[in-house]
């Protein structure tokens, strides 16, 4: 259920962002862990599946947020929805809207829908101590890096060298368009008259 899935996501997530201290968070968000999924057997509503998005996101880094499984296909568009609202920070209506698919989400043609009654067979202390192994593991992972990382030999501390590398791209005095001092300069005047396009080197 919501409550036993946050006693559990909550406090692992916020130890995973303080110890690892992401730039950005790629967040999966398979709907096979909602309430009625074909194949999945856990039990979350909708609001409870994207308090996990609004949890992620509360810690204001970038953050790029994904579908995944979902087997009830009544529920997965109304989850992705819900939770894209949640994303971009704006509220959305309940009441489903008319559209071309709208005799699928009868007969109550809402965005929410109810949980089942189905037992959660999930004791608290088995939950408390799955999260506190959890934690521990955690606490033994080398944490993120206070120092720039070297990337020198193995168990070396030195920087390496650079190296020149030879680019084989023709000059214009071989017949291409690259500058003799600067490969990576181009010109328009090519020795065999061939006019480089202005987008070619767009990005």
């Amino acid at each position: 259920d919501d409550e036993a899935y946050q006693s559990v996501f909550k406090p692992i997530i916020a130890k995973v962002m303080e110890h690892f201290a992401p730039g950005a968070v790629v967040l999966q968000c398979g709907a096979d862990s909602l309430s009625g999924d074909r194949l999945g057997c856990f039990n979350l509503s909708v609001k409870g599946h994207a308090e996990c998005v609004n949890f992620v996101r509360s810690f204001n880094i970038p953050m790029l947020v994904l579908g995944g499984g979902g087997y009830t296909l009544r529920n997965v568009p109304r989850c992705w929805t819900y939770e894209t609202a949640v994303a971009v920070g704006e509220p959305v209506k309940d009441d489903m809207p008319f559209n071309d698919y709208y005799e699928y989400f009868g007969p109550d043609y809402s965005l929410h829908l109810p949980v089942s009654n189905m037992e959660n067979l999930n004791s608290k202390e088995y939950l408390n101590r799955t999260k506190e192994q959890l934690i521990d593991i955690l606490r033994e992972v080398e944490p993120v890096p206070g120092t720039q990382i070297q990337t020198g030999q193995v168990e070396s501390q030195l920087v390496p060298r650079g190296m020149n590398m030879d680019i084989d791209d023709p000059s214009k005095a071989d017949g291409g368009n690259a500058s003799a001092n600067n490969p990576d300069q181009r010109s328009d005047g090519r020795s065999d008259g061939r006019k480089e396009h202005p987008a070619e080197m767009a990005s």
